[in-house]
């Protein structure tokens, strides 16, 4: 699932006229045609109290026209609109109510809107298990024929920017824990993409939306796509790289080896094929190597390897293994495909 989120970028700072631009700027990028269709608005879109009927509210003074007329426009545009609650008595921003208590009359609220898509995150509950809490919107939802939601267990969030590429890599070794839980259908989320705010070299970002590919994570894009730049629009428009999160077979990439800062990620994709990505984490340039029987090839056969940045073949019949200088905090990522 590929979709934008205004939290990373707008945060609180979101209203109708930032979405329609943003809607108009996925096509216009050609992001859309890629498969970026959904435009999610986060926290902060709702008053801060429900109506007399115990209806949300959008907000008056940045959405005047109301999130019908919204979600019109975005499906106008052959794109589908998400919005954001939260299973407690507030979101996480404090600014909106949550869903808590609600769960039917708000489902029904976003169908009425033509809303295609719901972040529910986790904070300021009442305790309860969250399983149950989102158990009872996913039957809400479902009732009201909208199936499509992803559940925040934490219910946290961060505005620091600091060290962000190492909260990146973090978040993808906590990530990496829940691997063999993921699979069609059930997609674990590290959360939205940093590319393109502005926070980190562009080797980072290619590291991190390369790992996202890799554990097949929705991709997320959390900058502003309206002033993006080249460099940020071929990355989140790599299709190579999009077609691994995409891989039909469905297998989330896990770390296989890690030692000083340089890793191995790895994971099968269809028609037999291997993904790998050669993670540099330390502060300088160094080879980092891999064996075909590490990533369950054969090392006497030759195997088809792509370098999905470079866009080129580096070998139509490599045997045994290889090795590449990975530059600080930069990656390669390859495909590779049996030749016989």
């Amino acid at each position: 699932m590929f979709l934008w989120n205004s939290w990373n970028h707008f945060q609180c700072n979101i209203d109708e006229w930032t979405v329609k631009t943003t809607a108009d700027a996925l096509v216009s990028t050609g992001l859309a045609a890629l498969g970026y269709k959904y435009v999610n608005i986060d926290d902060c879109w709702a008053e801060e109290s429900r109506d007399w009927k115990g209806n949300l509210r959008p907000k008056s003074s940045t959405f005047p026209s109301g999130i019908k007329a919204l979600a019109d426009y975005v499906h106008a545009r052959g794109l589908k609109l998400g919005i954001y609650s939260d299973a407690g008595y507030t979101t996480c921003s404090k600014k909106m109510p949550g869903s808590l208590g609600h769960e039917q009359q708000d489902a029904s609220t976003f169908a009425q809107w033509g809303i295609d898509y719901l972040k529910y995150d986790n904070c300021y509950h009442d305790g309860s298990a969250p399983q149950d809490r989102y158990a009872k919107m996913s039957y809400a939802l479902h009732k009201v024929g909208r199936q499509f939601f992803t559940l925040y267990v934490n219910g946290e969030r961060s505005t620091q920017q600091n060290g962000l590429a190492v909260r990146v890599t973090s978040i993808a070794d906590e990530n990496n824990r829940w691997g063999r839980y993921a699979g069609p259908g059930r997609w674990n989320d590290p959360d939205m993409l940093e590319v393109g705010n502005g926070e980190m070299t562009l080797e980072e970002y290619r590291s991190h939306f390369s790992i996202w590919a890799l554990m097949k994570a929705p991709l997320l894009i959390g900058c502003d796509v309206r002033s993006a730049s080249r460099q940020t629009l071929r990355i989140l428009g790599n299709k190579e790289v999009i077609d691994v999160n995409q891989d039909p077979l469905g297998v989330q990439g896990r770390k296989i080896r890690s030692k000083a800062g340089l890793e191995i990620w790895a994971g099968p994709l269809s028609r037999k094929r291997v993904v790998v990505v050669l993670l540099n984490r330390s502060g300088s340039r160094a080879p980092i190597s891999v064996g075909w029987r590490e990533v369950g090839l054969s090392p006497y056969s030759p195997v088809i390897v792509r370098d999905l940045w470079a866009r080129s073949f580096v070998s139509m019949s490599k045997r045994y293994g290889l090795t590449a200088y990975v530059a600080p905090h930069a990656c390669k990522i390859y495909i590779l495909t049996p030749n016989s």
